[in-house]
């Protein structure tokens, strides 16, 4: 047991480099979600096939495949990166693919009738982009977003290949100074477990709180439409 507690302040420094890489990458990723989801709207006739182009590739390979190509193919082009700043952008183009095809479904899920009524009575396209879509695609979106960003966190671990030192590389080091197993990976498995529990309720809390994520508020205006 003394020796189990021992390791808590490595693996706290490690969650906290976890936790620092996968919340940067995270909010790259809906950035850029966010824009490619609102370019191919904006330009859909122009962005439509690059924008599929786009996600079909990144979905398509493993993100440690992403990972080697930018830490160690990207500098043949004279792109050099530390370890951190690698997995940060490669993890935040990985995850901007998913994050565009959530925001294309939480768009999608508004009702094309209420914009329709909104132009009938001459409201602006972006007082109806702020008032009508936003809050209804984000009260879609929040719960999917917070799923994807869990994921994020998980997709992190493929770092410790490149000796960014998180959560697995520093159960894998003291795996392999001690020959200890058990206590390691316990606590591994309770750090992941603690980091994903913590965006899964503050997901929730959000969706409670702020009154135009809540469910019951656009039933309400889906009804009145």
């Amino acid at each position: 047991m003394d020796n189990l507690l021992a390791l808590v302040p490595r693996f706290a420094d490690a969650m906290l480099v976890t936790l620092e890489v996968s919340l940067i990458a995270a909010v790259l990723g809906m950035a850029g979600g966010f824009a490619l989801n609102a370019w191919r709207l904006r330009y859909a006739r122009v962005l439509a096939a690059p924008y599929g182009l786009f996600v079909w590739l990144i979905r398509g390979m493993p993100y440690l495949s992403q990972l080697m190509i930018v830490y160690f193919g990207l500098p043949v082009f004279g792109i050099t990166m530390t370890a951190v700043q690698a997995t940060v952008v490669s993890l935040a183009i990985y995850a901007s693919a998913y994050f565009a095809e959530i925001f294309r479904a939480a768009w999608a899920s508004v009702p094309r009738g209420q914009i329709e009524a909104a132009q009938a009575f001459g409201v602006s396209r972006w007082a109806a982009f702020r008032a009508i879509e936003l809050p209804q695609a984000l009260a879609f979106a929040v719960p999917l977003l917070a799923n994807q960003t869990i994921l994020v966190i998980k997709e992190s671990a493929v770092a410790s290949i490149i000796t960014v030192p998180e959560l697995t590389m520093t159960a894998s080091d003291i795996v392999a100074s001690t020959y200890t197993y058990i206590g390691p990976y316990a606590l591994l498995i309770v750090s992941y477990w603690l980091l994903t529990q913590a965006v899964s309720l503050l997901a929730q809390r959000a969706t409670a709180t702020i009154p135009f994520l809540r469910s019951d508020t656009n039933t309400a205006t889906n009804k009145a439409t």
